[in-house]
């Protein structure tokens, strides 16, 4: 005997894992809009992936219009996603250009920090606290 688990068990909990984080990312939003159309509604929201509303915080919708160039409220689509690999245990990564150009302007991220095969690197802790510090327009999707 090996001492290890077989083939089968390893691969019934990777099945429950995926689907554990298919749960999870259930709340993530389907489609993102533009902070220039969510800052048009009465009530800012987006259907996620499991259907659910998610509502944006107008006050930080408020806060993004007052602080980013116009050139960027039709580019920028919210949320900004964050996303966990699971290979890579501190980190997550943008892959949207528009989103790590704004969280630059706004001081959040570092301005020497670029793209390499269309992501940018960042701490999760640093996505985190990002996260927290603009509710509802920043989310991180589970990998």
């Amino acid at each position: 005997m090996s001492g290890g688990l077989p083939d089968s068990d390893d691969s019934g909990i990777m099945r429950w894992m995926r689907l554990e984080v298919g749960k999870i990312n259930k709340e993530i939003v389907a489609e993102r809009k533009p902070l220039s159309q969510l800052l048009k509604e009465e009530t800012p929201s987006s259907k996620t992936k499991g259907g659910n509303e998610h509502l944006f915080d107008k006050k930080v919708l408020t806060l993004l219009e007052e602080q980013l160039p116009v050139e960027l409220h039709g580019k920028l689509r919210l949320p900004i996603l964050f996303f966990l690999d699971n290979r890579v245990a501190d980190s997550s990564f943008l892959n949207d250009e528009t989103a790590a150009r704004s969280l630059q302007i706004l001081g959040e991220l570092s301005k020497s920090r670029s793209f390499s095969k269309g992501r940018l690197w960042v701490g999760k802790s640093i996505a985190y606290s990002i996260m927290r510090k603009y509710p509802t327009v920043v989310q991180i999707v589970m990998g």
